[in-house]
């Protein structure tokens, strides 16, 4: 399967840096299942979640960018697995949502009055002939101070939220489903966040950037 494997402006695998982010993975013999796994688990706990770096410009959400930071939004760390697995020869893109959730949000409810987050990042994958969704935004330090198991990811059924936490209380769910896109639609985000947060607008810095 050709499709999903190209490099595009926002999956820029052929940066040295994205280049040298997935060279471990191609000095040993793993499958693709392997790879994807292993790769997830690369992206999950090597960058750390942080809804609040947000930002509109065209080159910050190249995955070669992303890379070169220590953190990262659930779309920012979803761009960086897809350009890792596009560069493996993984067929991936991205899939957006969006979601209730309780994890690491104060800030969010404080300055958007909401816990609701959107649009949420996620990856299709497509492994042994069918695809599946991988979600690496929440790294596992930040799950275990939050009382929260990491999510995992098999290679072989979707791995998209942690329904309760390790007391049993509801702890995230899916409200909407937006699709899966080819490629970064970043008008679709910029306008999805504006519309969902309207004091978004004026806490943007003149770069279209918000750091919380």
């Amino acid at each position: 399967m050709k499709e999903n494997t190209e490099s595009t402006y926002f999956f820029d695998y052929e940066h040295p840096v994205i280049q040298e982010l997935v060279s471990e993975f191609n000095m040993v013999d793993l499958s693709d299942q392997e790879k994807a796994q292993q790769l997830y688990l690369k992206i999950r706990d090597g960058w750390r979640y942080n809804p609040y770096d947000i930002s509109f410009r065209k080159e910050a959400l190249k995955s070669s960018q992303i890379a070169q930071k220590d953190h990262g939004h659930c779309i920012d760390k979803s761009i960086l697995y897809i350009s890792g697995l596009r560069a493996l020869g993984i067929p991936a893109k991205l899939h957006l949502a969006k979601v209730k959730n309780h994890i690491a949000v104060d800030r969010l409810i404080e300055k958007f009055g909401t816990n609701e987050l959107t649009p949420h990042g996620m990856v299709d994958v497509y492994l042994n002939e069918k695809w599946v969704k991988a979600t690496p935004a929440f790294n596992k330090e930040l799950c275990l101070k939050t009382g929260v198991e990491p999510l995992e990811f098999n290679g072989e059924d979707d791995s998209i939220f942690q329904e309760f936490n390790g007391e049993g209380k509801e702890f995230m769910e899916y409200l909407d489903d937006y699709g899966s896109f080819d490629d970064v639609p970043l008008d679709f985000i910029e306008l999805n966040m504006k519309e969902n947060y309207p004091k978004l607008e004026s806490l943007l810095n003149e770069a279209g950037e918000l750091k919380l």
